[in-house]
């Protein structure tokens, strides 16, 4: 079983800022690029009401750091 369970992009996008993820620029109302330091840009593309399943929660950490815990 996955550590990961279906969550609402805005609870995703909310727990990024709080680990530190600033947002650099946005482009319409899904397209926000994201930055930190220590790692490469992030392209966040979903909108708020959009249910991220485990696979796609699972390939976000991979590159942000996020962690199951941080929601």
């Amino acid at each position: 079983m996955s550590k990961w369970s279906s969550t609402k992009a805005k609870i995703v996008y909310r727990a990024l800022l709080r680990i530190g993820w600033k947002e650099k620029a946005r482009k319409g109302s899904s397209h926000i690029q994201l930055e930190r330091p220590g790692f490469p840009e992030y392209t966040w593309a979903w909108h708020d009401s959009v249910e991220i399943g485990p696979v796609a929660l699972k390939k976000i950490a991979k590159y942000t750091g996020l962690k199951p815990e941080d929601l």
